[in-house]
């Protein structure tokens, strides 16, 4: 699995209503994605950057084929509208922890 984080702040003069109905339909339309096994979004309680997305996504070529596919093209075209100082990062598995530990029950 991988892990896609985009960060990013609001342009001053953003348009909130539509910023916000441009929000639902971007998520609407990332879980229709093939391979996409979660999608969450976080505020920075302490600043900036001001926003994370972050996706998983199965396989590296599952996020390949969806940043190469028109749909993501229109998505980013129409997030510019409302956000700068975007920034992206793919993580991969730790090969010592592949997996997530938590506390035992």
């Amino acid at each position: 699995m991988i892990e896609t984080h985009f960060s990013y702040d609001l342009l001053p003069n953003a348009d909130m209503k539509a910023y916000g109905d441009w929000v639902k339909k971007t998520v609407k339309t990332m879980l229709e994605q093939p391979g996409l096994v979660e999608f969450r979004a976080q505020r920075n309680v302490l600043g900036t950057p001001q926003i994370r997305a972050t996706s998983v996504w199965q396989t590296l070529a599952d996020w390949s084929r969806f940043i190469e596919s028109g749909t993501w093209q229109t998505m980013q075209a129409e997030m510019r509208t409302y956000v700068g100082n975007i920034d992206v990062q793919i993580w991969g598995s730790s090969p010592l922890m592949p997996e997530p530990l938590r506390p035992g029950k």
